[in-house]
């Protein structure tokens, strides 16, 4: 319980202020402390050494985790609270819970893998390196998960209640709205996009006296072209010149969504009958979690299954590596979607020093990752002590994003019936986020601020 006087409310930024990643915001109030998101940094070292860093508060002193969705830039620390003495509980949705279930693990998994590999080949500053959290204590972690329905009140108690609403992101994200009484703050964690193939639309909210919402996109608009025009003229261009796609995805929401188009290409006979490899085992489970949770998105019992067998899975390293085998054109689908660990790497290894090669983005790239160095036009990469030459062709992929771009952003704000009394505009690098506070006052006419990391504000 905190301290602060009866009828207070204090919102702090412990992450995603500033940045695009470590999604963290403190809430007192009521007599309660409540985390609205706890997620890992990403990207520059100097952000991703935030991850190790202690939260300026006891972790046995907050009440309650609320998360928005399972991506780990909002979930992925979540095992350092708990082992840090958090005994409270984990509120989401059941599909987030049923997809931190083997995000989380995967994450302490592939923590450990890298640092044991790290210390091997000698090329960590840390002697020795350690895993920020372990696959057991991932596991460990799930017994706190309490998940909620959509749209369902449920009561943190002190006259506190929360309630989650379909945004649209990915399956099973929510926007979470925090009521003290007559008083509603409302956090967007990540804002889906109107008409998504795969995804259903956010729903409007129309009242919040405060709000903070996400700037991923907030300086730019996506392209409008098909994706599967798009995808199909990649495809068969890279595989006419006798070269292999290569696709770094996140594991949860883009994996599925890459997996349904090509199932649609190949179906119309759009482009040739290459294999196709899904190499993550985290994303092979999210997929069959997808189709367990049918009417949480557009897709239909068939439509997932037709998505879910056009790839074979490939779980064992020893099958990862036999992709690489062999001169055959191939679509290869690998974690992670910004290139920072994981099975990716190994085929960036392969496939990017050949020209007949395509590595094709599919999701947003952080800056400081190896993903963002490949989108402007990095001609080498390092990946595990080695340079690496990369001369395969590099393309894009931003209309299959499931985060709202600026205008989409600006369309979703303009369902709200009156002005939050302010709007906190965070998840951004600093250009989007200030390019959407100017773009909300100079539309809407709201009162808007992007906070610092570690800023602090006292709700009226």
């Amino acid at each position: 319980m905190n301290s602060n006087p009866a009828g207070s409310i204090v919102l702090t930024f412990l992450g995603a202020a500033g940045t695009v990643t470590g999604s963290k915001y403190l809430v007192e109030g009521g007599g309660l402390r409540i985390l609205v998101d706890c997620g890992l940094f990403q990207g520059h070292r100097e952000i991703r050494e935030r991850n190790w860093q202690p939260l300026p508060l006891p972790p046995s002193s907050l009440d309650a985790v609320i998360l928005t969705h399972a991506h780990l830039d909002h979930s992925g620390y979540i095992p350092v609270l708990i082992a840090s003495g958090f005994t409270g509980p984990v509120i989401s949705t059941s599909a987030t819970r049923d997809l931190c279930s083997i995000l989380l693990p995967d994450s302490g998994y592939l923590m450990e893998k890298d640092t044991a590999y790290a210390n091997q080949k000698g090329f960590s500053r840390h002697k020795p390196a350690l895993p920020l959290y372990t696959q057991d204590q991932a596991d460990a972690a799930m017994a706190s998960f309490k998940p909620i329905a959509f749209d369902h009140e449920f009561d943190l108690g002190g006259g506190v209640t929360v309630r989650l609403r379909p945004s649209g992101h990915i399956l099973g994200s929510s926007f979470v709205e925090l009521s003290f009484g007559d008083r509603q703050l409302v956090f967007s964690g990540d804002l889906g996009r109107p008409g998504s193939a795969t995804m259903v639309d956010p729903v409007s909210i129309r009242n919040a006296d405060y709000l903070v919402v996400e700037s991923t996109y907030g300086n730019r608009r996506h392209e409008k072209s098909s994706p599967n025009d798009v995808l199909a003229d990649v495809i068969v261009r890279t595989a006419g010149r006798g070269g292999s796609v290569v696709i770094p995805s996140f594991a949860v929401g883009r994996a599925q969504s890459l997996l349904f188009h090509i199932s649609q290409l190949k179906n119309a006979g759009r482009i040739p009958d290459l294999p196709v490899f899904l190499d993550s085992p985290m994303a092979i489970n999210a997929s069959d979690i997808f189709c367990r949770h049918l009417g949480e998105h557009r897709l239909t019992a068939d439509e997932c299954r037709a998505a879910c067998n056009v790839a074979s899975y490939t779980r064992s390293v020893e099958a990862s590596r036999s992709i690489d085998d062999g001169p055959m054109p191939r679509i290869v689908i690998s974690a992670s979607g910004m290139c920072t660990g994981g099975r990716i790497l190994h085929h960036l290894k392969r496939f990017a020093p050949e020209r007949q090669n395509t590595i094709l983005l599919a999701g947003f790239q952080s800056a400081g990752t190896r993903g963002a160095q490949i989108a402007a036009g990095a001609k080498e990469l390092k990946i595990h002590g080695r340079v690496i030459p990369v001369r395969a062709e590099v393309c894009e992929l931003s209309m299959l994003s499931a985060h709202a771009d600026q205008d989409e952003i600006v369309g979703w704000l303009d369902g709200f019936a009156e002005p939050p009394k302010m709007t906190f505009v965070t998840h951004g690098e600093p250009s989007a986020s200030a390019a959407l506070a100017d773009r909300i006052g100079a539309n809407l006419g709201w009162q808007s601020q992007v906070p610092g990391h570690g800023d602090q504000v006292r709700l009226t």
